[in-house]
């Protein structure tokens, strides 16, 4: 299953004057879009860039166009921090787990409270309960990818809850959705933000397991697609 936008349209970054706005240009007109994702985005929103935007709903809207793809060289990556979690949504819905839970999945669930945060999904699988969280990926060096690409202590409490939840005898996971194809592995940016990557290792030698899977994407959809390893 896979999760698509209403439209596509090419465009040209030229400037993000904050985390929330773009500027670009469509068609030789200059535009606003909307920036669905609060990451640096440093290494591809570049001036020049190739963007692929998603025109808005409602003509009324402040910015004309979200910001869903920028192309770094001749890779294209989805920058919507929104799609990794509908594309797992999809995936689920459909009948798909990871490598190492067995189905059905049943009882699919989202934004599940959970001591007092929210987590992505809650399931149960083979009878047993499930608790996974979903971390859009980005950050890409080398062929290889890396989270975060921006200090995050709401992600690093999300993995505390996950080594809760698994204390109390429940199934947790994480999943690193890259947001972008042929990539050969993942690993935690301990440049970015030593501390998540302390408690990324902590929370695997714990109990919860994480994986890492790429997405398929094109200008106008995305795709929960093969696993890769973790570098830890």
């Amino acid at each position: 299953m896979r999760m698509d936008y209403r439209s596509s349209i090419a465009g040209r970054f030229l400037e993000r004057p904050n985390r929330f706005i773009a500027h670009v240009e469509v068609d030789g007109v200059r535009q606003v879009a909307h920036v669905r994702n609060t990451g640096r985005c440093k290494e591809f929103l570049i001036p020049g860039a190739t963007v692929y935007l998603e025109q808005a709903a409602n003509p009324t809207r402040r910015t004309a166009y979200t910001l869903t793809g920028v192309m770094k060289g001749d890779r294209l990556i989805n920058m919507d921090s929104q799609a990794p979690n509908k594309a797992v949504g999809e995936a689920l819905a459909s009948g798909w787990l990871p490598s190492g839970l067995e189905g059905p999945v049943a009882d699919l669930r989202s934004e599940v409270a959970f001591r007092d945060s929210r987590l992505d999904f809650g399931f149960t699988a083979k009878g047993r309960p499930v608790l996974l969280e979903v971390k859009g990926v980005t950050l890409e060096e080398g062929g290889r990818v890396f989270f975060p690409d921006a200090p995050t202590l709401r992600g690093i409490k999300h993995l505390q809850e996950l080594e809760a939840a698994k204390a109390q005898g429940l199934e947790a996971w994480v999943i690193f959705a890259v947001q972008m194809d042929d990539v050969d592995s993942f690993a935690p940016s301990d440049v970015t933000q030593p501390a998540f990557g302390v408690a990324l290792r902590h929370a695997v030698r714990h109990g919860v397991e994480a994986r890492a899977h790429l997405c398929h994407v094109t200008p106008g959809s995305i795709r929960l697609a093969g696993e890769i390893p973790i570098l830890l």
